[in-house]
């Protein structure tokens, strides 16, 4: 008979004392029957009896005599005396017994008797050791005094000690006793080692702990000897003392202070190789750097400001009459905040200048907060400061720079704000701006409230398209128009020529520069709506002037005249597109159009060839550009329909000058429309006559952006005659005198007055519905086709061409010119 044994050793030649919970009264009585011979078979699992296979058992085994069968509540115990080592070899499994047949398998006797008690004694005393430092050890000790044989000590090694399934049938399935003994030692040592490292650990964690009562009683020691050597030298201070004194001259609102403290309590309660405790000073470095009053400020003088603000920059009447009556409302209102202004234009018109030219009218810190690409929300709210390397936000940090509360802060290229998944820093920036919350903004960083309501905060951009709707409702805009050819001329000889020739060390008696060459530097080496590319262009003259001065003598004067541009500055001027020439033919307009650079002039070009009714339409034109040209074919349709055009055999191509550059915008429906309109009438447009303005397919001039810019192209370009929507007259009080003075600008309300200006013609008016007249046309078309269906009958029958069919055939002609 077999019984099935887990989680036990089973040896040859031991003594066991077995429990098996399950055992049949079947099974005791078989073990009766059979002399009390069993077979113990290890298994891999425990599972029920009477669903075992060969597979769950590991295939040896022992033979054993049962020496006694005792019952007790929890089942039957087993004592019994092991044999021999087996292997089964088949296996019959009942309902209440299990049987099988075995082979009887001989263990290799290899280390004489002294040699085995030796190692056991090595064993035991090992055992030894360990066991006083393990749960249950004394009784350990206690059961390997009497065991004399290495199989024995193995199965009780087993009992004290962890030991896998797999380990434990590994000590049975070896057939060398020297080498079970050699197995047993290494489980052994093993064990030992992972008790000596637990014991190394405890008494590291111990000193540590005495380390620590130490330190902590030294520094008590030490706050008792700080105390008596201020009593003795005030000058002396500790690093706590130093922190509450930062504190206290800090004057934080509640709040923050009790944050403070929290902070520094902490801070003294740290080691100092605690990783926190670098972030706790950094933490309250930064809360007492930054200024929790109001620091006094003058009382703006309006013409103090104004002169400022002339001084630092040319033209911009409009921007500069709306800064001073901020000034003035703040004045009246003695308030430290204002409106969030936009400051809005291209590229060097002086946007971030302007703030700064701000915060000297009004006598208070300036600080630039540059936000372009920001993409992480973080960088505006600040990361708290459970994250490695933890920063304060920008705007917070920009506060602490300038050392004040209530600064003038410029948040440079707010246009610019990116999205990203780790979150909207647009969304961030409502709170800044908003003058409803932003007294008590809370930096994830500072984690406590701070006030930014006394903060006057100007943004720019080069584009409010791309700024979110709620962001943009916070702040007013201020367009700030590019600079006219007069005015970059001023701001070159008053600004740009004098800090150019300062840079590079020439003084005024070296080197000067005609108004001419000045001017043509402007216009073509340049193509901005600023004065960057200007500065530019004057930096690389002046850097050229240096080196001829340093070759030939610094008593060398130099005179740059027009002339001399290329010397300089290349033979490569930037191209402008200018005014048609006269002999120009049908079908080509000038247009006007808006870039980041300022206005530029732009050519409609249109053409018609035979082909199947295509529209053709190149330049790279945008999809608004594109419905304005299908716009203008549709109006231009149904304004001839008593013309009896008819497009269905020829083909119409649309082009717009400059292939590899993006355009589109709506304002060109006025230059297509008159360009196809002297396509089909054959008459020229005057060269010197430029239009902008949006079309309906009712004929309405609808209004524009960028007037300013696109006239100043107009001017620039040589234009004299300008059509602009009626609506945009508006506007007009935008531009420079000097340009509206050098152009006759005439507004126009329909398709119809355009026309009128431009090709001294008047569009035709229908008199009739037009139903009615699609039925004449198509009646008219069918005739032509019966008179020509007559025509070629006629004509085989006789070989001969009729006057009268020539006749019809002359009436069918179409006049496209």
């Amino acid at each position: 008979m077999i019984i099935p044994v887990y989680d036990t050793v089973i040896l040859p030649d031991v003594d066991y004392q077995l429990g098996i919970s399950d055992l049949t009264d079947d099974e005791k009585s078989r073990i009766k029957i059979d002399n009390n011979r069993v077979l113990l078979m290890p298994l891999k699992e425990s599972k029920e009896r009477t669903s075992l296979t060969m597979e769950d058992f590991y295939g040896l085994g022992v033979e054993a005599e049962v020496l006694e069968l005792r019952e007790t509540p929890k089942g039957t115990r087993i004592h019994a005396q092991t044999r021999e080592k087996v292997r089964l070899i088949d296996l019959n499994v009942g309902d209440t017994l299990l049987e099988g047949s075995f082979e009887s398998l001989e263990e290799v006797s290899d280390i004489t008797v002294k040699a085995e008690q030796n190692l056991l004694e090595d064993l035991k005393k090992t055992t030894t050791e360990i066991a006083t430092h393990i749960q249950g050890g004394e009784l350990a000790i206690q059961y390997i005094k009497g065991i004399h044989s290495i199989n024995e000590y193995g199965a009780a090694f087993c009992q004290f000690f962890d030991m896998s399934q797999d380990e434990k049938y590994h000590l049975l399935s070896t057939d060398s006793l020297k080498e079970r003994g050699l197995l047993i030692e290494e489980a052994l040592r093993k064990f030992k080692g992972s008790i000596d490292l637990q014991l190394d650990l405890d008494k590291r964690y111990n000193e540590t702990e005495g380390v620590t009562y130490k330190r902590q009683a030294i520094r008590k020691q030490m706050g008792m000897l700080q105390k008596e050597l201020e009593s003795m030298d005030p000058n002396s201070a500790s690093e706590e003392d130093e922190y509450k004194k930062k504190i206290e001259a800090a004057d934080m609102p509640e709040e923050a202070r009790k944050e403070a403290d929290r902070a520094l309590h902490r801070y003294l309660e740290s080691q100092p190789t605690d990783p926190e405790r670098s972030v706790l000073e950094n933490y309250l470095d930064f809360m007492t750097s930054l200024k929790w009053k109001l620091d006094p400020t003058p009382v703006p003088d309006l013409a103090k400001a104004r002169k400022i603000l002339d001084r630092d920059h040319y033209g911009l009447k409009k921007v500069k009459d709306r800064i001073i009556q901020q000034i003035a409302v703040m004045t009246l209102k003695k308030s430290q905040s204002g409106s969030i202004l936009l400051l809005v234009g291209a590229p060097g018109t002086g946007k971030t200048s302007m703030g700064k030219s701000i915060a000297e009218a009004l006598g208070r810190k300036y600080v630039r907060i540059s936000l372009g690409g920001v993409r992480d929300e973080a960088e505006i709210r600040g990361h708290r400061r459970t994250y490695v390397g933890a920063m304060p936000g920008r705007i917070m940090e920009g506060i602490k720079r300038s050392g004040s509360m209530n600064p003038v802060v410029v948040l440079d290229e707010v246009d610019k704000l990116a999205q990203s998944f780790q979150g909207d820093p647009a969304s961030a920036l409502l709170e800044v701006l908003d003058p409803e919350q932003n007294n008590t903004f809370t930096d994830h960083y500072l984690n406590v409230p701070y006030d930014l309501s006394n903060v006057f905060f100007i943004c720019t951009a080069n584009s409010y398209d791309t700024i979110p709707g709620p962001l943009l409702d916070r702040m007013e805009v201020i367009q700030l128009p590019g600079y006219t050819p007069f005015e970059k001329l001023q701001i070159a000889k008053q600004y740009l020529m004098p800090r150019a020739m300062e840079d590079a060390g020439i003084t005024k008696k070296q080197l000067h520069i005609s108004q001419g060459a000045m001017k043509k530097i402007i216009d073509s080496y340049t193509m901005e709506a600023g004065v960057r590319g200007l500065k530019k262009q004057l930096d690389i003259l002046c850097r050229h002037a240096a080196t001829e001065i340093v070759e030939k003598g610094d008593d060398q004067i130099l005179s740059v005249k027009e002339a001399d541009l290329g010397k300089y500055l290349g033979n490569k001027p930037i191209p402008h597109d200018r005014i048609l020439k006269p002999s120009t033919r049908e079908g080509v307009v000038t247009g006007l159009a808006w870039t980041q650079a300022g206005g530029e002039i732009l050519f409609i070009e249109t053409s018609v060839m035979p082909g199947n009714g295509k529209i053709i339409i190149t330049g790279q034109l945008g999809d608004v550009m594109k419905e304005s040209a299908e716009i203008a074919l549709s109006l231009l349709k149904s304004s001839f329909l008593n013309k009896k055009l008819d497009f269905s055999d020829k083909d119409i191509h649309i082009h717009v000058p400059e292939g590899a550059v993006p355009k589109d915008g709506p304002s060109a429906g006025v230059t297509l429309f008159t360009a196809l309109v002297s396509l089909v009438t054959g008459k020229r447009v005057d060269p010197h006559l430029a239009m902008t303005g949006e079309i309906s397919l009712r004929g309405q001039v609808l209004p524009i952006g960028g007037l300013p810019e696109k006239l100043m192209a107009a001017q620039r370009a040589g234009v004299r005659k300008v059509l602009i929507p009626k609506d945009n007259v508006r506007d007009l009080g935008d531009v420079p005198k000097e340009v509206t003075s050098s152009l006759e600008i005439v507004p126009v309300d329909t398709v119809g007055d355009v026309i009128h200006e431009a090709l001294g013609i008047s569009l035709p008016r229908l008199n009739r519905p037009l139903f009615d007249i699609a039925d004449e046309t198509a009646k008219s078309r069918t005739e032509e086709k019966e008179r020509e269906s007559s025509k070629d009958s006629t004509e085989n029958l006789s070989g001969k061409k009729a006057s009268v069919q020539e006749t019809g055939k002359k009436a069918g002609k179409k006049t496209w010119r």
